[in-house]
């Protein structure tokens, strides 16, 4: 029997936290900023990981509650913890960007959660670990355009830009113009500008 309450407890709290999600994302649709906040705070303090994913981006972008690098930073780890693919990519810049310095385990941290959310299908962390790799300071021409490769199937026309300069120049492939011309001219239609000066 004290399993079973036990397991209704959880089913219960799980229940709350999703439907004050929604009440959350509801009233953001609706500008009601400082609700949405509230109700995304109550289920993230209750540990749902999509709760802590809206209120880490409440904190970064300051809506329903003041700007705040470090609590949003807090929340995508949070997130992050419990395998959410977005959050494990926000951590990750994060990371990057508001937690600069030489500390070589906070960047290998930040590579291992971009991989995750790479693998997750997480087209903006394939991306952002395509250009790492490519501009690192050991830059690893082949891993790089592998993920850039892979954004780009998914629709990110900036990475087939990248993956054109790749074949133009040789980096992490054999060069071959043709097929970099290729890459531009998709890149280009899909509005990219720097594709389009790049074909010229």
């Amino acid at each position: 029997l004290e399993e079973a309450a036990f397991q209704l407890q959880q089913i219960f709290r799980i229940d709350i936290s999703i439907a004050l999600n929604i009440l959350g994302i509801e009233s953001m649709r609706a500008g009601h900023y400082e609700t949405a906040y509230s109700c995304f705070k109550l289920a993230a303090d209750r540990g749902y990981s999509k709760a802590q994913f809206n209120v880490a981006l409440c904190y970064e972008h300051g809506r329903g509650t003041e700007k705040d690098l470090e609590k949003a930073g807090f929340y995508y780890q949070q997130a992050a913890s419990s395998s959410h693919p977005m959050a494990q990519y926000r951590y990750a810049r994060h990371l990057l960007r508001h937690r600069p310095g030489g500390e070589r385990g906070r960047r290998q941290e930040a590579v291992g959660l971009l991989e995750q959310a790479a693998k997750a299908g997480i087209t903006e962390a394939q991306a952002y670990l395509g250009v790492l790799y490519m501009r690192g300071l050991q830059p690893e021409e082949k891993r790089g355009l592998k993920y850039l490769l892979l954004a780009a199937q998914n629709g990110d026309a900036q990475s087939r830009y990248h993956v054109g300069v790749c074949y133009e120049k040789g980096l992490g492939v054999q060069q071959n113009l043709a097929e970099a011309m290729r890459h531009y001219r998709e890149s280009a239609a899909a509005g990219n500008r720097s594709a389009w000066e790049r074909l010229r």
